[in-house]
């Protein structure tokens, strides 16, 4: 590498494809954690107030704060085959294959008969098809002079519109798009604004407030709201709800992620390796999680209490920390990333770039 690009790739060490940022590895363990305690909560939470508090506010922000940083690394994402191929064999393999899974699962542990389909996300499969179609529209979104207004503007259509159906889970597709656009439209000085120590101070009281509102809004709020799946006449409610309500919550979701990636150290710690083995852990724990459904475990009295909710929090990060680990990651790569390269042609540009690749390598 010669002189004169060293300071730059040292100045640039978030930028996709470039050296990788302990902050975003950080913050993306982190909320694959707080994705994994708030499964493990969902079997407990209708026997405490404070349990479905914290479910709330852990539900108002994990999924936002990962989907803007997976907007945040698909800026450069475009129409070039090797993209498309990683999209293909990352994302939409992936999605085939769980969605084939999951079902079989529960009908060998259950013995029950549940149908594969492809069209209805199953369980956490949705993420991936919204990662797809998300991803697989970048291009259009970085053409237009205002991307964020357009697809808030589509997402509060989309809380309207009882109609969309759950084929392909198109509502939450739609009602999260604008934290994916909002990644898109991001800088890495965006992200050190929330980083400065008076934004780690007051994220303090927020959260604090944040919590005493949910335990207030437990007996008079749907947490139906926070899955995004759902118009609001499905939730019961007028249909000019499902604009105001979506403008409400992103207010509510940006300002906790905010404060969220605040805490999120941005040094090395002992967790940064796992941050690139997140979607092992998102997938893959929810077999863990269904398994101990199907077989009553959730069901224990004593799991009800306090020291059995704490329990099970413990547990299930314990064991999505686990499910990141390299190992792991060894073991299921031929599902999360398979290379398959018997199914694609051969891309003339593709290899010319990895042989420059290899040459800036051994020249360094």
């Amino acid at each position: 590498m010669s002189t004169q690009e060293q300071p730059q790739r040292q100045t640039a060490p978030d930028r996709p494809g470039r050296q990788r940022d302990a902050f975003f590895d950080n913050a993306k363990y982190l909320a694959i954690v707080l994705v994994a305690m708030g499964h493990s909560w969902e079997p407990l939470k209708d026997d405490s107030r404070i349990l479905e508090a914290a479910y709330t506010v852990v539900y108002s922000f994990h999924m936002p704060a990962f989907i803007l940083i997976s907007g945040y690394f698909s800026r450069s994402f475009d129409m070039r085959p090797d993209r498309l191929k990683r999209l293909i064999t990352g994302v939409a393999v992936p999605y085939v294959l769980f969605e084939t899974a999951y079902p079989l699962f529960k009908n060998l542990v259950t013995g029950s008969h549940e149908d594969i389909s492809l069209l209805d996300p199953w369980y956490l499969t949705w993420f991936l098809v919204a990662l797809f179609v998300w991803r697989l529209t970048t291009p259009v979104w970085k053409l237009m002079r205002r991307p964020l207004p357009v697809a808030l503007a589509i997402a509060m259509l989309a809380t309207v519109s009882p109609d969309i159906g759950d084929d392909l889970d198109l509502q939450r597709v739609l009602q999260f798009l604008p934290y994916f656009v909002l990644g898109l439209c991001m800088k890495a000085e965006h992200f050190q604004l929330v980083r400065r120590r008076w934004v780690r101070i007051a994220s303090v009281p927020v959260f604090a407030a944040a919590l005493a509102f949910s335990w207030w809004a437990v007996p008079r709020m749907s947490t139906g709201w926070f899955y995004h799946r759902d118009s609001a006449q499905e939730l019961g409610a007028p249909w000019w709800c499902g604009p105001v309500m979506t403008l409400a919550m992103m207010g509510c979701s940006l300002a906790l992620t905010a404060c969220f990636f605040a805490w999120v150290p941005g040094r090395k710690t002992w967790f940064t390796a796992l941050g690139g083995g997140t979607l092992y852990g998102y997938l893959l724990h929810g077999f863990l999680v269904k398994f101990g459904d199907y077989r009553g475990w959730f069901e224990h009295s004593w799991l009800h209490r306090p020291l059995g909710e704490i329990l099970v929090t413990v547990l299930a990060a314990a064991a999505v920390t686990v499910l990141c680990t390299r190992p792991v990651q060894r073991v299921f790569r031929f599902a999360m990333e398979p290379r398959m390269e018997w199914a694609f042609r051969q891309d003339a540009a593709g290899l010319a770039r990895e042989r420059h690749r290899q040459r800036e390598k051994v020249s360094a």
